[in-house]
């Protein structure tokens, strides 16, 4: 979905399948565009639109891309790995956004690759968490990150005991195995936990987490992530009482399921 000031803008096809677009231009100044992911065809969309605003004289022109596209491929291993990031990253910047505002993002490499970028935590989502939460179960709530990365990226933004977690992979396949709760562990039994974390496929990773916070006694178990594919609904976690709630924002989940909560990104 992509919006010129907050409004969507249609986007129709010709027969043979290509873009036709029809907009105004907005009579201020300075445009903000929002692309909430849903698919490729949008970058094409936004190329579009934004040449599109140039021509009526629009030069200050904001982007806000709160799920970055392509993160996930952030380096190359081998001769044949396409580095899409980097791709991604240089289109984005030839359009000069006077700002690109991304919320959480999964890969740091992004931050030196785009121009003007702007990071926003998720701070302000997991602390609405937090007050429900707290509110809810009447007890202060312990946070887990899944990762030693995870950790050091979110503990600093709350001032809540937490737990971490070390994953044990299959390092042949690159497939979780397992998960094993490190930190401040005697906290965990009678607790409500919420884990944090960037970014959910089918959730693999946060289905071992919760297991092994429910093996050490944990109560209650939530989960809050910025960014939840909605392959989410495809995977085990949400299948099983392991986690009760999963809150997000609606960056790219664009389905429905009674245990997901989305904010609109705002």
């Amino acid at each position: 979905m992509i919006k010129i000031n907050g409004k969507q803008v249609d986007l129709k096809h010709f027969p043979d399948g290509t873009l036709l677009l029809k907009e105004l231009a907005p009579e201020t100044e300075k445009v903000t565009l929002t692309w909430l992911f849903e698919n490729n065809e949008e970058l094409v969309g936004l190329y579009f639109l934004t040449k599109h605003l140039r021509s009526k004289g629009r030069k200050e022109i904001a982007l806000q891309l709160p799920y970055l596209p392509n993160a996930r491929q952030d380096r190359v291993k081998a001769p044949e790995d396409v580095f899409t990031l980097k791709y991604f990253a240089e289109l984005i910047n030839s359009l000069e956004f006077c700002e690109v505002e991304v919320l959480d993002p999964h890969s740091y490499v992004s931050e030196a690759l785009l121009n003007n970028i702007r990071i926003r935590t998720p701070k302000k989502y997991v602390e609405k968490v937090l007050e429900q939460l707290t509110r809810q179960n009447e007890r202060r709530v312990l946070l887990f990150f899944p990762d030693e990365g995870a950790m050091k990226r979110y503990s600093v933004m709350f001032e809540q005991p937490y737990v971490f977690g070390i994953k044990k992979r299959d390092w042949t396949t690159g497939e979780i195995e397992g998960l094993e709760a490190a930190g401040q562990t005697d906290l965990i039994p009678g607790s409500t936990v919420l884990i944090v974390d960037d970014i959910c496929s089918r959730g693999g990773t946060f289905y071992y987490s919760a297991k092994a916070l429910k093996e050490l006694g944990a109560e209650q178990v939530y989960l809050y992530v910025s960014h939840c594919e909605n392959t989410i609904l495809e995977g085990d976690l949400l299948k099983t009482d392991l986690v009760e709630k999963v809150y997000t924002t609606n960056s790219i989940f664009t389905k429905s399921d009674e245990k997901v909560e989305a904010f609109s990104y705002e």
